[in-house]
């Protein structure tokens, strides 16, 4: 299996940052549209558009530190875990993608993809 890491410098506190992973309204402005919740065992979906709603479940939470579910259960069936480390005034965000067959089309596409989109997260902080 293969994952896909990212490490991005946000400049607003990890409570900023908490909620933009975890507010669908918030994920929405810079993600995709989902009914996530910070809760162990909830289960939630993404709509990745052209590639349909996608199946998650909430795995672990650490209050503005951890969050990791599952994603595109069925189909990929990956892990997303997001990492917040607080960095001065602001915050660092790690990203670990894993879960997917080494040298697959999906790990490519989304190996691209995600350093964008994670860069984005400081446009849904209000």
């Amino acid at each position: 299996m293969s994952s896909i890491e990212c490490d991005q410098f946000i400049a607003r506190p990890p409570a900023a940052v908490w909620r933009a992973l975890t507010e669908p309204e918030l994920l929405a402005k810079w993600w995709v549209a989902g009914d996530i919740k910070p809760v162990v065992g909830h289960r939630f979906t993404l709509d990745m558009g052209n590639w349909g709603n996608q199946v998650c479940e909430v795995l672990e939470v650490e209050e503005e530190t951890l969050l990791r579910h599952t994603f595109a259960e069925g189909v990929l069936d990956t892990t997303i875990t997001w990492r917040l480390v607080p960095e001065g005034s602001g915050t660092r965000l790690f990203l670990t993608h894993d879960g997917f067959e080494p040298g697959s089309e999906a790990l490519i596409g989304m190996g691209s993809g995600w350093p964008r989109l994670v860069a984005r997260i400081v446009v849904a902080i209000p």
